[in-house]
């Protein structure tokens, strides 16, 4: 860094520093933004910001100032762009780009068929229950299920059998 970038800034100093930096920062501000028409607008910007004001504060690198200065305005930039570009968006385009929040609505059907599903296991007998929740919760294999219950593995695979078409016929009704 040039010894005149660290030098006490005035308003008139940073504006010649901006002008010493222009091709750097545009070409930063271009990779940021990708696009140069961009990145020119928002230097511009920022010369318009530094010509504005009234007291320059006491600056330790005037030059990261001004770089800093620039990245806040681009970042305006970038936000009010996809504010616009979302406020003109055709409704079927919104509809293909959901949010990733569910809305009230679906977050009380789920609640629902949550609660019939319990309702649907706790309905079962006792052992086919058991094996059940140990295989789809606590994940155990078929035989580590007819080792630990001391059934067969067939046994195993048809308490499931059973669980799973219990639940389905509760869920469809």
């Amino acid at each position: 860094m040039a010894a005149s970038d660290r030098a006490p800034a005035d308003r008139a100093s940073l504006l010649r520093l901006l002008v010493r930096h222009y091709d750097d920062l545009t070409r930063r501000l271009t990779r940021r933004m990708g696009s140069p028409a961009s990145a020119q607008d928002v230097v511009q910007d920022t010369f318009v910001r530094v010509s504005g004001l009234t007291t320059v504060p006491d600056l330790d690198n005037p030059r990261a100032y001004l770089y800093r200065v620039a990245g806040n305005i681009a970042l305006d930039h970038l936000r009010a762009e996809g504010r616009a570009a979302r406020r003109h968006l055709p409704a079927e385009t919104l509809e293909d780009h959901p949010s990733d929040h569910p809305s009230a609505e679906a977050v009380a059907e789920q609640r629902q068929r949550l609660a019939r599903l319990n309702d649907a296991v706790n309905a079962l007998p006792e052992r086919c229950r058991e094996v059940f929740l140990l295989h789809r919760i606590d994940g155990l294999s078929h035989a580590e299920i007819a080792a630990r219950l001391g059934i067969s593995r067939s046994a195993v695979e048809k308490h499931i059998i059973r669980a799973l078409s219990h639940c389905r016929d509760r869920l469809v009704d």
